[in-house]
């Protein structure tokens, strides 16, 4: 027999089998008759009906929205399942309570009662490098902003919110690692930290930052907080100095901003929302009194750091003398 002869008897035989168009081809459903020929074994991919695969995929994407909305039907929010619910607060006035950074119990009515030319005249080298450092630091931060008070508060508070936070922190891992108490001085530093970002959210609604201000903040933030806190590893009496010269500076620059108000060279606008309410300020308090408030706020901070200073410097820890908790 001639191989023209062979070809043909062998493609009459296997010919139904591999081009036959009513018969799925498929090696699944080949195996399953028991007639999977062999080219099917070898390329049971390449073999296989893409018609019949395609019907399959439109069937399947056909289930597929029943079976995935049908756990959303007894889906509970997140809340409810977990056992948290959010408080519903209201204000005095009965109105719903907007804001989510704080609650009515963490609002205050600032002491504006503050002096104002407070001085901690530096004696030791320690001091006199700390007030060095800070009136440098000033002395750019005048030239920079000239007389844009609202954007120099941004800064401002970006930078003043950072050392409380970070001697907060650093003095929980002591309390941690020596298994005592820290005479309330966390929290009072907590305090502070979240009272100079509130600070910072109340600008926010007077003033937004270009973004070189805020690529300098971000610049600023991270050399500055690196720095610090090796400071307050090597030294927590330089490191409280350092920010209550650091607090003087900005009574310094809100009494600025306070006298450019009064004189009328920027405008008295009302006061923002979440400044009247965290303050607990008039409904028609206007810009003026809400630099007033943040000024005395950083009044207290400077005395605050001052303290903190002194306590280190007569020979004791922060642990040895109770915290002034809620002295904004």
């Amino acid at each position: 027999m001639s191989s023209r002869m062979a070809g043909a008897t062998l493609l009459r035989h296997l010919g139904p089998h591999l081009f036959a168009a009513a018969e799925p081809a498929s090696g699944l459903a080949a195996s399953a008759r028991g007639i999977l020929p062999a080219a099917a074994r070898i390329f049971p991919a390449r073999m296989a009906s893409t018609a019949a695969g395609a019907h399959a995929k439109q069937e399947g994407d056909a289930e597929k929205p029943e079976s995935a909305t049908a756990p959303e039907q007894n889906k509970k929010p997140v809340a409810s399942y977990w056992g948290i619910e959010p408080r519903k607060l209201v204000k005095d006035d009965g109105t719903e309570w907007p804001w989510f950074s704080f609650r009515p119990w963490d609002t205050y009515r600032p002491d504006t009662s503050i002096d104002v030319a407070k001085h901690h005249e530096p004696r030791a080298v320690a001091d006199k490098v700390a007030y060095l450092i800070v009136r440098t630091l000033r002395a750019g931060s005048d030239l920079f902003f000239q007389r844009r008070h609202a954007s120099h508060a941004l800064l401002l508070e970006t930078v003043a919110a950072v050392p409380p936070m970070v001697g907060g922190v650093l003095l929980h891992l002591r309390s941690l690692r020596r298994f005592e108490h820290s005479g309330g001085w966390i929290r009072a530093l907590m305090e502070e930290a979240e009272n100079e970002r509130m600070h910072l959210m109340t600008f926010m609604e007077v003033t937004q930052p270009l973004w070189w201000e805020r690529a300098l903040v971000l610049a600023t933030q991270g050399v500055f907080f690196n720095a610090y806190f090796v400071g307050y590893l090597i030294s927590p009496k330089f490191a409280h100095r350092f920010v209550g010269y650091l607090e003087e500076e900005a009574v310094h620059s809100y009494t600025e901003y306070l006298k450019d108000l009064e004189a009328g060279l920027i405008e008295n606008t009302p006061a923002p929302a979440i400044a009247i309410d965290y303050w607990r300020l008039p409904a028609d308090a206007r810009l003026k009194d809400v630099v007033i408030a943040v000024r005395a706020d950083e009044a207290h901070h400077r005395d605050a750091n001052h303290y903190a200073s002194d306590i280190h410097y007569q020979g004791m820890t922060l642990n040895q003398t109770p915290a002034p908790l809620g002295y904004h």
